[in-house]
């Protein structure tokens, strides 16, 4: 009987906290996911509407903390250098619209954010993943950004992203390899 009750608790863990799937991110040259979210700015966006664009969509994981403003702050300064590439930029986060809205006005941001506070267009782009601060574990969003050609494929991935300077390496990647 000694030998069943850790077997027995093993089940009743696994039932209670069941293994989450390891996230896929979309390989370069598939179809990016289709998503529509509501905005910071009151529209909604939709995939289809870069359809013929050169679309950088960077995942962050809370608005308006340290390293999400740095990140931010970096697209926006770099605006018209994406805009002379052609290139449009969408930040989504699993926030609701009123907190990305809250921390676009706040930082006077020059692009849309995205609110995806279900998180299902996270979990379509893999970014929403288990994370571990302090040893402890919880779901998140990964610092990740894809560059999304204009025929909807994903171009290029950055994972493990460091916020200082991304906007740079995506917009260099971009007139490197896209061009």
């Amino acid at each position: 009987m000694t030998n069943d009750i850790p077997r027995f608790t093993a089940i009743a863990i696994s039932v209670i906290f069941p293994a989450m799937p390891e996230s896929q991110l979309p390989n370069v040259g598939t179809k990016a996911p289709a998503f529509t979210l509501q905005a910071s700015d009151g529209s909604t966006a939709s995939l289809t509407d870069f359809a013929g664009k050169t679309l950088v969509l960077y995942f962050y994981p809370k608005a308006d903390t340290p390293g999400c403003t740095k990140e931010a702050c970096g697209f926006r300064d770099a605006a018209a250098e994406y805009d002379q590439a052609k290139v449009a930029v969408r930040g989504v986060s699993p926030d609701k619209v009123e907190a990305v809205t809250k921390f676009a006005k706040k930082f006077h941001l020059n692009f849309p954010l995205l609110a995806d506070a279900d998180h299902a267009v996270c979990e379509r782009y893999g970014v929403w993943q288990q994370k571990s601060m302090m040893g402890r574990k919880y779901m998140g969003v990964v610092r990740t950004t894809f560059v999304i050609d204009k025929n909807g494929a994903i171009a290029h991935v950055f994972e493990n992203v460091k916020p200082a300077g991304h906007d740079k390496e995506v917009l260099d990647w971009i007139k490197r390899d896209l061009s």
